[in-house]
């Protein structure tokens, strides 16, 4: 396996690297989106040891920054944010393909990076060339099933209703003040994009943690949230209640990294995959 820095793209304003693997037939390759502002490494480098794996499979990788993240730039182009995230991962798909021989990919994304790769996965310039997605984090709402395992147990405990009368009290103390947030999509269009998706042939992976505890609380939130779609065979889905946002520990990486690679080999194995190490 060999990895290769390439500055890239339309206006040459993109820096990814990207693992080449000795072997393996080449027709899948991983692409993996920033999240949030960390730069390609990714939380605790999680993107390196995670295309690091992947390649000792046989997958070729790419871990990039999009435009105006960390080492890459803007292209002066007059476009929405999403229609530039959208173009950055033809661009990205257009490297991997020539220097690895992949002819269709899989997107990984988290948290934000999550929401990126759904973006992208909805759109129709997309659809001949992405195999499959893995959603880590994505959209979650607040489920009649959320708030009842969520609020149930704290309704007779008598500390948790004394801070929270205390917070309120320091909120009202403190006044209006500005709130900032970027809506989600709504869930009954992400329920029909995920559907969509499905029907277009590509294979999705939703793993979920305890770190956005306040959204989502449960396995069975995944079909709460995103109805009967989850059930499909095509479709994975995998709560790790234990597990941090950002998986700041070294042995839930590891047990991350574990499972996209049992997921991969499952859905797109290929002829002369390696071991694991």
């Amino acid at each position: 396996m060999r990895e290769q820095a390439f500055r890239f793209g339309r206006a040459r304003h993109l820096v990814g690297i990207a693992g080449l693997p000795d072997s393996g037939d080449g027709t899948v390759g991983v692409i993996l989106l920033n999240a949030g502002l960390v730069h390609r490494v990714g939380p605790f480098r999680l993107h390196v040891d995670l295309t690091r794996r992947l390649n000792a499979l046989g997958y070729p990788t790419l871990r990039f920054d999009l435009s105006t993240i960390g080492d890459s730039g803007a292209t002066g182009e007059s476009q929405s944010r999403n229609q530039q995230i959208c173009a950055d991962v033809d661009d990205a798909m257009a490297l991997l393909g020539q220097h690895s021989g992949c002819q269709r990919f899989v997107l990984v994304g988290l948290c934000s990076g999550a929401e990126k790769a759904h973006n992208v996965a909805r759109e129709a310039h997309s659809h001949e060339k992405l195999a499959g997605a893995i959603f880590l984090d994505n959209f979650a709402y607040r489920t009649l099933g959320f708030r009842v395992r969520h609020y149930l147990p704290r309704m007779f405990n008598v500390r948790r209703w004394k801070r929270w009368l205390a917070r309120k009290a320091q909120e009202h103390a403190a006044g209006d003040v500005p709130v900032f947030g970027v809506a989600p999509l709504p869930q009954h269009v992400v329920r029909e994009d995920l559907g969509s998706m499905v029907a277009r042939g590509l294979k999705l992976d939703l793993v979920y943690t305890g770190g956005i505890h306040m959204y989502f609380n449960h396995h069975r939130q995944f079909r709460e949230c995103f109805g009967s779609v989850v059930d499909d065979p095509a479709v994975s889905t995998r709560y790790l209640r234990e597990t941090d946002h950002t998986y700041v520990l070294t042995g839930d990486r590891q047990r991350l990294i574990d499972h996209i690679g049992e997921w991969l080999t499952r859905h797109f194995p290929i002829a002369q995959a390696g071991a694991l190490p």
